[in-house]
């Protein structure tokens, strides 16, 4: 039986193992149009002609910033026994009442058997009682699986950076960032 608790403690290895990344077999292609009088964003599903992987590349000050963040009200953890199989990490962002989660990642192994939904709702939760009003995360127009489980969890799509992590991420080899929400009041 799997079970959501708090995280006691942060794991690097253990948390970069769970975290590595993702396969992509389709992409949201975002395209920007601009001029004075109106301004568009548009995502369309395409398939990719090839899986292509993409990776987490965590720096040691991120870890040591989630190292912090542990153990806190929104970090939690979905265990198998003893082993850990999926994370959250949420932080308050109290200049604006909403929770942040940084990072959310289920072992590949076992999604698709409602844990991630039981994380996410459990996280929201938590929000909820915090009297926080909104659930904010960030992924990938690359990540259309992640995209897909996040709107099925309640989360709406409210952003796109198209320069968050290199000025190119419009590029044909880019990455986009897009912003979900899920409303806690």
């Amino acid at each position: 039986m799997i079970a959501i608790r708090p995280l006691s403690h942060f794991d690097p290895a253990g948390f970069v193992a769970l975290a590595s990344g993702y396969t992509a077999v389709a992409i949201y292609r975002v395209a920007r149009t601009e001029s004075d009088a109106e301004t568009t964003l548009r995502l369309t599903l395409e398939p990719l002609p090839a899986p292509r992987e993409f990776g987490f590349p965590y720096h040691a000050d991120e870890l040591r910033h989630y190292a912090e963040c542990v153990p806190g009200p929104f970090c939690l953890g979905a265990y198998d026994g003893e082993r850990l199989v999926a994370i959250a990490l949420g932080e308050e962002r109290a200049w604006n009442r909403s929770l942040w989660v940084g990072e959310f990642h289920v072992d590949a192994a076992y999604r698709r058997q409602g844990i991630g939904r039981r994380l996410m709702d459990e996280v929201a939760r938590r929000g909820q009682a915090a009297g926080l009003r909104a659930l904010v995360l960030e992924t990938q127009n690359t990540n259309v699986d992640a995209i897909r489980f996040y709107r099925a969890a309640g989360l709406t799509l409210d952003g796109i950076n198209v320069s968050h992590y290199t000025n190119d991420d419009l590029g044909p080899d880019g990455a986009v960032a897009v912003f979900m929400t899920r409303r806690l009041e």
